[in-house]
């Protein structure tokens, strides 16, 4: 089975997706399973996993929502508020639902750089193992060193990088990045989504070849085996269409072996998310 680790849907209201700038105006429209289908078909995916977009509940319970109306949305990642007191109330109102496989919070707009090392967050990632969560983590290059000090403090929990830290692709800047992902790297619950990648590149003016380098680290340092292909639909469509998009990791794994392959198109999610 061959998943789409990750993309968003979205009813859009420019109050709540204020994020989305000039620049990126052709995201602001609704985003929902009927729009997404036909490219899961025709890329040969089985299924996707959506993930919030917005911090709420409200958010969380209609992506449940849309996953109990659409079979191929095999989960969702969701959002609660970590730092509540209420969080395992949170949590408990939503752990009824299977298809609730994760939980992600969007650390890369916290002011504080450490933010996912302030002690009512942890208290709150403490919890998702209990109801059998993953937590996927969402930051820029600079926050890894904290990232990796962060997950080395629950072994037992389920980590995913999002979008591998989001690397300055446009700046070309590896180095420090690489640096950064094999340190991270060193704890094994950690796995890495690929995807996000063009949209750190030039949007009009890239080509396959800028991200290979990229793509050496995360397979050098993660393996097959914690690595995950995603989409990042809608938001990839502002750098290229779904099939230019997914393609780029697709054809990157044309060179490994099988079982590799399956891995990061499918494997990997499954097993990360319990599918």
């Amino acid at each position: 089975m061959h998943i789409d680790s990750h993309q968003h849907f979205w009813k859009y209201d420019p109050r709540e997706y204020g994020w989305i700038d000039e620049s990126m105006k052709s995201l602001r429209r609704d985003f929902m399973p009927e729009d997404l289908e036909p490219d899961l078909r025709v890329n040969g995916f089985d299924g996707c996993i959506a993930v919030q977009a917005r911090q709420t509940l409200e958010e969380t319970r209609w992506l449940l929502e849309l996953a109990g109306r659409y079979s191929f949305i095999r989960g969702v990642v969701g959002w609660v508020d970590l730092r509540s007191p209420e969080v395992r109330f949170q949590l408990q109102s939503l752990s009824g639902n299977p298809k609730l496989v994760g939980i992600r919070h969007i650390v890369q707009s916290e002011p504080d750089d450490r933010f996912l090392l302030q002690p009512d967050f942890l208290r709150g990632i403490a919890m998702l193992a209990e109801f059998n969560l993953t937590c996927d983590i969402l930051i820029y290059t600079r926050l890894l060193p904290v990232a990796a000090e962060f997950v080395a403090q629950f072994p037992q929990q389920r980590f995913v990088l999002d979008h591998l830290a989001k690397p300055q692709i446009r700046e070309r800047e590896l180095a420090a990045w690489s640096r950064s992902i094999r340190q991270l790297s060193k704890s094994p619950n950690v796995h890495c989504k690929l995807s996000g990648l063009v949209t750190e590149s030039d949007w009009t003016n890239w080509k396959e070849q800028d991200f290979a380098p990229y793509l050496d680290v995360a397979f050098e340092h993660f393996g097959p085996a914690r690595l995950m292909i995603g989409s990042d639909w809608p938001v990839c469509t502002v750098a290229g269409d779904y099939s230019r998009v997914i393609d780029v990791v697709k054809n990157y794994l044309s060179r490994l072996p099988t079982d590799a392959r399956e891995a990061v198109l499918g494997n990997t999610a499954i097993q990360v998310y319990q599918l």
